[in-house]
C-alpha cells in the first residue's frame, strides 16, 4: 500500500524526505514486521510540525517509531506515515546549572547518550545502561533497568501536538509510573530535560560496566530480540513466573522462548510477527492457567496482523 498521492505530493513539497513501501523488518530489532505506507528520517522540528500538519488535515496516521527495541510490527505493515528523529532532533547539549541539566533530542539513542555522558563526565544517567531504545521511547515507557527510571532524572518533555503546535510539559504533568507515561495522544517527544548529578564519573562508568556485564550474563544479547517482553507483576518477576510454567524453548516456527531469559523472545532466524505473537499469547495462557497471574506485555504490538 501506499500514503494518498495528494498526501504525498504535500509532504515531499514540505520538505518531508518521504519513502513508499519501506519494509519495516530491516528497522527492527526483532527483524520482523511488514512495509510502512510512508517512511520519513526528520532532523529538524519545522519540518516535521508540517509533516504532522499536513497527515493531520488529511486524516493519516502518523506512528513516531525510535529504535523500535520494544514493538512488534505486524507482517501486514503500518498504515499512514512512519517518521524517525534524526540529526537535530537527537543531540544532546548542557542547558544551564552545574551540574548541567541536559536538553537531549527524542530521536538521540540512549546508548549514544551514555557514551557522550561518560565523554563529559555528565553522570546520573545509569539507569539507562544496556536500554536499546531512544529518549523518546524512554520518556513514553518511563524505562529504565535495575538502577532506576528515566523518571529519576526527567525535568520535562517537549512535544509536537497532532497539529504541528509544540507544547512544553512538566514531568509532574505525565504521571509517570512504572512502565507508563502520559503522553498527550498522538504527540511526538522531540526533546526531553534531563538532570545530572555531578557524582564521581569514575564510579559512574563502574557501575554501568557492572550492570552491562550483569546484562550480558543473564540475558539474550546477542541474538534478535525486543527486550523484556512483559511487566514484571507487582511482587514477583515475569521470568520467573514463565520458567515455572515450563516455556523455557517454547517455540513457533523460529520464535521461541529464550532458554537464558524466560521473559526474553527471540528470533532463531527468519521467524514472523505472527509466529513471535502466537509465543506471546502462549506466554500469557500459560502463566495464567499455572500461576493465576496475566501478564501484561511490555512489548507494544503496530501495525496490521497478517
Amino acid at each position: 500500500m501506499a500514503l494518498p498521492p495528494a498526501v504525498a505530493a504535500d509532504l515531499r513539497a514540505a520538505g518531508v524526505p518521504l519513502q513508499d513501501d519501506l519494509p519495516l523488518a530491516r528497522k527492527t530489532w526483532w527483524r520482523v514486521g511488514g512495509p510502512a505506507d510512508g517512511w520519513a528520517e526528520v532532523g529538524e522540528i519545522g519540518v516535521l510540525s508540517r509533516a504532522l500538519a499536513i497527515c493531520d488535515q488529511a486524516r493519516v496516521p502518523v506512528f513516531p517509531m525510535g529504535n523500535a527495541s520494544n514493538l512488534l510490527v505486524g507482517d501486514g505493515g503500518v498504515r499512514g506515515l512512519v517518521v524517525r528523529l534524526t540529526e537535530g532532533l537527537s543531540t544532546a547539549e548542557p542547558d544551564s546549572g552545574d551540574p548541567p541539566i541536559l536538553r537531549v533530542g527524542g530521536g538521540l539513542r540512549l546508548v549514544s547518550l551514555l557514551a557522550r555522558a561518560q565523554r563529559e563526565g555528565w553522570t546520573g544517567l545509569e539507569m539507562l545502561a544496556g536500554v536499546p531504545g531512544t529518549v523518546g521511547g524512554a520518556v513514553r515507557m518511563n524505562a529504565g533497568t535495575r538502577l532506576g527510571e528515566i523518571s529519576d532524572v526527567l525535568l520535562g518533555i517537549t512535544v509536537l501536538l497532532p497539529d504541528g503546535r509544540v507544547a512544553e510539559l512538566p514531568a509532574t504533568a505525565l504521571h509517570l509510573s512504572y512502565r507508563h507515561a502520559d503522553v498527550p495522544d498522538r504527540a511526538i517527544v522531540v526533546a526531553a530535560r534531563l538532570r545530572t548529578t555531578g557524582a564521581d564519573p569514575q564510579e559512574s562508568a563502574e557501575k554501568v560496566a557492572e550492570h552491562l556485564d550483569y546484562r550480558a550474563r543473564t540475558q539474550p544479547v546477542d541474538v534478535p530480540t525486543c527486550g523484556s517482553t512483559f511487566r514484571n507483576p507487582p511482587g514477583d518477576s515475569a521470568g520467573r513466573l514463565i520458567e515455572a510454567a515450563g516455556l523455557k524453548g517454547y517455540r513457533v516456527g523460529a520464535a521461541e522462548v529464550s532458554a537464558k531469559h524466560a521473559n526474553f523472545v527471540v528470533n532463531l532466524g527468519g521467524a514472523t510477527a505472527t509466529q513471535i505473537r502466537a509465543v506471546i499469547d502462549e506466554m500469557i495462557r500459560r502463566v495464567a492457567l499455572h500461576a493465576g497471574v496475566v501478564l501484561v506485555p511490555e512489548v507494544h504490538f503496530v501495525g496490521d496482523q497478517a
